[in-house]
């Protein structure tokens, strides 16, 4: 039975009594990480130089930092407004100064994206790991402490934990050690402002040898605020959504790539007609474009703000259960999710319950709902109130009254949203909080191997996850098909693998499944155009004979099944026609495709002007907002935004600075009082805050 602590100091005495001065640690990704705990157990070994810990995890968030004056004082109203009370982790703060303690070594197997690019100790302790050999790693590693942030409440005059945000890795963690009979020290750190989860996310306290519940514990908890989604994304978004079959199943990933997808999705169950006639233009599929009649199934690594908007707006909503056979029934419109006369039936003629009944089909059939609670099975006969009746279905009479009086209403325990872990903007909490009770079980936050693979549940899996859109984000593709989207060719880690390849692996595993990479076509470094299609490249995440769909903004390159000539062909068209000629001639140089091939002339118009020219009706009626699912910044802040990214952008052209600035010198712009204010710039005194405050009229 677990310790109660309500004080986190107490608690590490009692680890370190238990487990000794060598403490590896294994901690959750993202916003599972309980930080104040972390930090307490961080800082003591800092000042202990007899003590050893290591710690692993992913993804270590922070708050957002200034990097200069001006940008602080932007930043810190937003900070304090959408942060609160969020306390950053002390060993990210030692990493990015290159302080780390020599007793202290810290481990992550995936980085926010380009964090750490340039710092040598995160890159040489970065851990390459597929998401689903995780936990399996970190027992390798040796880890003897795992600790989470978990949710609490009150129910039934019993307090009830969930680990909330993450049983991605702590379920299979769990797993493990149970098979291999390793002790491990679970601690669990209550944060009352994490959302509570209900399903395979609940956790007794019998599991684990620790509860800290300090009141320094709760704290806001970290959110990651919408991105603004502009033209790009969205004409990927409208294309990756084109290939999204109505009743199939959906994963997609964080930021403004994902918020377009869903957006898309959106538009086209609600505003059909205009989503086609859009596609029209964009050259898109039609064939999968029309509203969701049955809906879409979730079952991402990362639960985020996309599907909850999906969720809202009433497409995700196709539920799974956990039993193949009567996932295929339901499949083959031979089941519905309502229990009538026909249920019995079909479920007698596929074999998934025998005649006369068994005890074990009895537990099946009340299991999902389909017979009552209350019916029992006494002597051979359902006993129903005073009805008894044989267990013989085949018998006609004997069904119908067992149709008559013994059935429920509703098939029990559908998921229509399988997760890992979730991580979103403040009101995606909220939501989450306040979700009524049936919806909110209909989410199951669970084990990372359920999700990312199917070994050891092949059938049930493939039965759930019918006609799978499997989507995911890289940065470069090779001219042959392979994704770079974790790293460089000169070994720097930009994020991690994650589950991008278990996905991979997933979409070519199911006969009806997709496997969609998505990329910008085109990305400007120090102030130079670059294609993000290139001919070669020295690093790789997804090898090339895994290719399969590949979108950017000018198009959808059907990779499958395709000889390399023909990917080469199918890709340059949807590369940006500013590197077509280049890519052919190297392809052309390498034999890889003919020597007389020519680029069709219809595709040599891959700019960002046909783009626009492509959505300008939606856009027209306010279709594509730039915050889709709204944001945490208030209109000056915006505004702010924007004058602030185009002068980042002049950081690399010293001419358009002293050409914006000799503009804001000529212009008697007006400019609103309170932007100045907010940047202490109303007032300048230094040259340097006059040079900004120029500067930044110029821009506006």
């Amino acid at each position: 039975m677990a310790r109660h602590f309500d004080r986190i100091d107490d608690c590490l005495d009692d680890l370190i009594a238990r487990v000794g001065p060598v403490i590896t640690l294994g901690i959750p990704l993202g916003i599972g990480k309980p930080n104040p705990w972390v930090n307490a157990l961080y800082n003591r070994v800092k000042a202990t130089p007899f003590l050893k810990l290591r710690i692993f995890t992913a993804l270590s968030l922070e708050k957002p930092k200034a990097h200069s004056d001006m940008e602080a004082r932007f930043l810190g109203p937003f900070v304090e407004r959408v942060f609160g009370n969020y306390p950053d982790l002390a060993y990210v703060t030692d990493r990015h100064s290159g302080m780390m303690p020599k007793n202290i070594d810290v481990t992550e197997f995936f980085y926010k994206s380009g964090e750490y690019l340039h710092n040598d100790y995160a890159q040489q302790h970065y851990l390459s790991s597929n998401y689903t050999h995780v936990a399996r790693d970190m027992l390798v590693q040796g880890i003897n402490v795992v600790a989470q942030a978990v949710a609490v409440r009150e129910r039934g005059g019993r307090t009830e934990y969930s680990l909330s945000s993450n049983p991605d890795v702590t379920l299979d963690i769990v797993r493990l050690m149970r098979s291999s009979g390793r002790s491990v020290y679970r601690v669990l750190v209550v944060n009352r402002e994490m959302p509570f989860m209900e399903n395979d996310a609940l956790i007794d306290e019998s599991e684990v040898d620790a509860i800290v519940t300090e009141p320094s514990c709760t704290h806001t908890v970290f959110s990651a605020p919408n991105m603004k989604v502009d033209l790009t994304d969205y004409a990927i978004g409208l294309y990756v959504s084109s290939l999204v079959k109505d009743g199939g199943t959906l994963q997609i990933g964080i930021g403004s790539l994902g918020d377009a997808i869903s957006h898309a999705l959106i538009v086209r169950d609600r505003h059909n007609a205009e989503y086609r006639n859009t596609l029209t233009a964009m050259g898109a599929p039609l064939a999968d474009s029309g509203r969701f009649a049955q809906g879409l199934y979730g079952c991402s690594e990362m639960f985020v703000n996309g599907f909850m908007a999906l969720i809202d707006a009433g497409i995700l909503r196709r539920e799974v259960f956990p039993h193949a056979g009567l996932q295929r029934l339901l499949n083959a419109g031979k089941l519905s999710v309502t229990v009538d006369a026909e249920t019995l039936p079909a479920l007698r003629e596929a074999g998934v319950v025998e005649s006369p009944l068994s005890m074990r089909d009895v537990a099946f059939l009340q299991e999902f709902g389909i017979l009552r609670e209350d019916v029992t099975v006494r002597a051979g006969q359902l006993c129903a109130g005073d009805e008894r009746i044989p267990l013989d279905i085949d018998t006609p009479a004997t069904l119908a009254a067992l149709n008559r009086h013994c059935l429920g209403h509703r098939l029990q325990k559908g998921i229509y949203m399988h997760g890992g872990f979730f991580l979103g903007p403040r009101d995606f909490y909220e939501k989450l909080r306040t979700m009524p009770p049936a919806k909110l079980g209909g989410i199951n936050m669970t084990a990372i191997s359920f999700i990312n693979q199917l070994y050891g549940q092949e059938d049930l899996a493939a039965a759930q996850r019918r006609d799978a859109s499997f989507v995911n984000t890289c940065m470069m593709m090779t001219l042959l098909g392979a994704a770079v989207s974790d790293g460089l060719d000169s070994g720097r880690l930009v994020s991690g693998v994650g589950g991008q390849y278990n996905f991979v692996a997933q979409a070519h595993a199911l006969h009806d499944a997709r496997s969609i990479m998505m990329l910008r076509a085109t990305r400007r470094s120090k102030g130079e155009l670059m294609s993000n299609i290139v001919w070669n490249y020295g690093h790789t995440t997804i090898p090339r004979h895994l290719r399969d769909i590949v979108v950017t903004e000018y198009g959808i390159a059907d990779l499958r099944g395709q000889p390399d000539h023909e990917v080469v062909k199918r890709l340059l068209a949807i590369t940006d026609s500013r590197f077509q000629a280049e890519l052919l001639a190297q392809a052309k140089a390498a034999g890889k495709v003919e020597n007389d091939y020519e680029i069709p002339v219809p595709l040599q118009n891959n700019l960002p002007e046909t783009v626009a020219a492509r959505l300008q009706d939606l856009r027209g009626q306010k279709l594509l907002p730039d915050f889709p699912f709204g944001n945490d910044f208030t209109d000056e802040e915006l505004a702010i935004i924007k004058v602030l990214q185009r002068m980042q952008a002049m950081a690399d052209s010293p001419v358009q600075m002293v050409k914006s600035l000799i503009a804001s010198l000529r212009e008697d712009k007006e400019i609103p009082t309170a932007l100045l204010e907010r940047l202490h710039l109303d007032h300048p005194e230094s040259w340097r805050q006059k040079l900004l405050r120029q500067l930044f009229i110029g821009n506006v």
